[in-house]
């Protein structure tokens, strides 16, 4: 029997209260609204799949799915290949709000679905409900669509947290199983696949599960398939055995192998090209990988990725995927506000490769793009009543042009209830519920506390630390680091890329000057107590792209702390774009309780054009009679929870 294994965290309790608000409506609203639309018990319309697919269903089946590959009712699979996965994110999700949440029924519900789950899974350990439904003849058999490793690693993920929180034996059996049966088919032996899924997902799920038993074989599963990528013409030669004209999802032959991050071996990949999610969830694997094995070469590989994405492909709010089209990265610097996906799942997974990241070198700027992925990229894609979401998450939107121009569909302006494909409402609940992970990393003797959401932790070595802010509202972080052990403690705490011009420090009450240390200043907390007073510099202040975005030349975005601000039709009283902000005019910020739950505004000052008396398409040139204007910004996680109306994060910023 395994055992649950320590962490050198031993307890953390969330006392944030903007993050609170988020962790109690995933356990109140999200968690029994995602779990009666999986029963298909909940009276919703399912919106269509905004990425370019064609499949549709009114309801999710994704529960019945599984009881019927578990032979307990009759019936077809309903939804894609990976309906499955709906579950299992769920299920992980269930199992993070338990430990700050504990709920008997809830408890009740997800020990039955494990059982559920336990019956559907065939004897050798393989369970994906469609293959088994529809196709079981198929196993394995076109791994470019099918979606089957990518489904079973999810489970996997789910089963390490489930088994983690409530010592659930049979949920961590059922992973061991399906992991064995990948053992058994995937390898380089002669009776073996020596292939890889369409979809990267396994690598991190195998590497989470080697962590959990530390069974070597797993990390060497997934070593393989990291290798394995791009070797050869796999996928085709599996596509000309199994039939060409036999696709399990329509349309995804077509796209180039550098949609499925295979046109060449990763380790010779010098961009992040191809569907965004998939790109990310293979740099966490790969940077978990290297991590685990100490692959130098792997390291490396993660390193451009990461340099190419960040500097290069990601947008200003953390999204990344430039195109509806794949929803795939596109060129160095093409970041179109109005067609881009920035899928909500994206900014998940680059949640994941930031920390993942940040396990193998303490580089400041891997927190900094965790924060404003925490506090931009994914809360924006859930509504504040917990059961709307976003799969795409653009900069500029308008709802005339969304319902009318065919190559801005993709882009809603109000939230759904559902999808056809639902992988993002369950990953931001499984990501919100799991706050708490991401706050701190330790590394041998140092404790980096690199994520300011205020808790109390508990360290294996006798420190506690408690964190109190009202960020990022305000900017004062106070710690109050209690350290029972004989030995000094270094205490790493990250400054922010948007405060490194302006922050103070103080310990026990006496400012403090400090050296910043590839973005974290580093403290030692001697035996006894210490007290630290953090003033990050939470001035309104104002972005620009570099000037080879041609989308934002000549605009600027609005941001305070970590928040990046929009300007949403709903407060102004005109459309956004006709406004243009004044260069030396006053930023104000002030909080209203009032609105939309209690958040931040900032009120600037602006100008605005006179209106034309007969407005026509096009006339001949007249200079701009401008008048004076204010207008008022919201958060952008914020927008689209009121009445529909346009939104633009970048702005004209009118010439001095």
């Amino acid at each position: 029997m395994i055992t649950k294994k320590k962490n050198q965290l031993k307890d953390i309790q969330i006392t944030s209260e903007f993050w609170n608000q988020y962790r109690e409506l995933i356990v109140k609203e999200v968690l029994p609204y995602q779990w009666e639309v999986m029963n298909d018990s909940a009276d919703i319309s399912i919106t269509h799949e905004p990425g370019g697919n064609e499949e549709h269903q009114e309801h999710s089946h994704a529960i019945q799915n599984l009881e019927i590959a578990a032979g307990l009712k009759e019936g077809t699979h309903n939804g894609y290949t990976f309906q499955d996965t709906d579950v299992y994110k769920w299920l992980e999700a269930a199992a993070y709000s338990l430990t700050y949440h504990p709920d008997k029924e809830l408890r009740k519900i997800t020990d039955l679905l494990i059982d559920l789950i336990a019956q559907a899974q065939e004897g050798d350990g393989y369970l994906v409900s469609f293959f088994q439904i529809e196709a079981p003849d198929r196993k394995f058999a076109r791994l470019k669509q099918s979606h089957e490793l990518y489904t079973m690693g999810h489970y996997i993920e789910a089963a390490v947290a489930y088994f983690e929180v409530t010592g659930n034996q049979k949920a961590l059996s059922i992973a061991v199983k399906m992991a064995d049966c990948m053992l058994k088919h995937f390898g380089p032996g002669a009776d073996q696949i020596p292939g890889y899924d369409g979809h990267p997902e396994i690598e991190l799920a195998l590497a989470r599960l080697y962590e959990l038993t530390e069974e070597s074989n797993y990390l060497d599963l997934a070593h393989f398939f990291i290798d394995q990528r791009g070797q050869d013409d796999f996928f085709d030669r599996q596509i000309a055995a199994d039939g060409l004209d036999r696709d399990v999802i329509d349309g995804m032959r077509n796209f180039p192998l550098s949609y499925y991050q295979a046109a060449e071996p990763v380790r010779q990949q010098e961009t992040a090209e191809g569907h965004a999610v998939r790109v990310v969830y293979l740099c966490a694997g790969m940077a978990q990988v290297a991590r685990l094995t100490g692959d130098k070469s792997l390291l490396e590989t993660c390193q451009r990725f990461w340099n190419n994405i960040v500097h290069q492909k990601m947008y200003i709010t953390g999204g990344i995927g430039s195109t509806n089209i794949g929803e795939s990265f596109t060129g160095n610097y093409d970041l179109p506000n109005d067609t881009m996906y920035g899928e909500t799942c994206a900014s998940v997974g680059m949640v994941f490769f930031a920390r993942e990241m940040l396990k193998l070198e303490t580089k400041g700027e891997y927190a900094d793009v965790l924060e404003k992925q925490l506090f931009n990229g994914i809360i924006s894609g859930i509504s504040l009543d917990g059961t709307h979401f976003f799969y795409v998450n653009p900069l500029l939107a308008d709802p005339d042009i969304s319902a009318h121009n065919p190559s801005r569909n993709h882009v809603l302006t109000h939230r759904a209830e559902w999808f056809g494909c639902a992988c993002c409402p369950s990953n931001v609940a499984r990501l919100i519920a799991s706050v708490d992970q991401y706050i701190y990393a330790v590394k041998e003797d140092v404790i980096l506390s690199h994520q300011f959401i205020s808790n109390q932790a508990t360290f294996e070595n006798g420190v506690t630390i408690q964190q109190e802010s009202n960020f990022p509202w305000e900017g004062t972080i106070n710690y109050k680091v209690e350290n029972t052990s004989d030995e000094p403690c270094i205490l790493g705490i990250r400054i922010p890329q948007w405060s490194q011009k302006n922050a103070r420090l103080s310990i026990n009450g006496e400012t403090q000057d400090y050296q910043l240390n590839d973005g974290f200043i580093y403290l030692e907390a001697v035996p006894g107590t210490t007290s630290i007073e953090l003033l990050l510099d939470m001035s309104i202040k104002k972005y620009q792209s570099n000037t080879n975005v041609v989308y934002n030349f000549g605009k600027v975005a609005i941001q305070r702390g970590p928040l990046v601000y929009c300007l949403e039709e709903t407060d102004q009283e005109k459309s956004v774009w006709k406004y243009s902000l004044a260069p030396n005019g006053q930023l104000d910020y002030r909080f209203e309780s009032e609105l939309l739950g209690g958040l931040g505004v900032i009120y600037a000052a602006a100008k605005t054009p006179e209106e034309e008396k007969e407005p026509s398409l096009y006339h001949e040139y007249i200079p701009t009679k401008w008048k004076d204007a204010k207008i008022k910004l919201i958060p952008y996680y914020a927008w689209a929870n009121r009445e529909e109306g346009n939104m633009a994060v970048w702005l004209d910023q009118e010439k001095n």
